[in-house]
């Protein structure tokens, strides 16, 4: 009887988790998805220029239609250890097989002036 008892309440006290320690917080990592695609770097982006060198400036383009094979999408999202989230968006057009205009989360070299 006793040998059940023991065994019951060890399996009770095993389902309530690890016990906290005051104080003291469980790591957490910084959490990133995407590309990362600096301001510096888009600054660099201009009209006219082909896939190819814009590829090679930003990487290859996180997301990519069938449907609408002249748009690429470089998205990217950052959780750092407190919580917070930084989300970029930026979306690219092509005509013809050259850089057309842009769209999304970055400051135009015009604007900086």
């Amino acid at each position: 009887m006793r040998l059940a008892a023991a065994l019951a309440l060890a399996l009770v006290l095993a389902g309530c988790g690890v016990p906290r320690i005051p104080g003291i917080t469980p790591y957490k990592p910084e959490i990133q998805q995407g590309n990362y695609v600096s301001q510096d770097v888009l600054a660099q982006v201009k009209p006219g220029m082909t896939r190819e060198q814009v590829r090679f400036l930003l990487g290859t383009p996180l997301l990519t239609d069938i449907f609408h094979a002249d748009r690429w999408d470089y998205v990217y999202w950052r959780e750092t250890t407190d919580g917070k989230r930084e989300q970029r968006k930026v979306a690219l057009f092509f005509t013809n097989g050259t850089l057309a205009r842009m769209e999304g989360d970055y400051v135009s070299p015009a604007a900086g002036r």
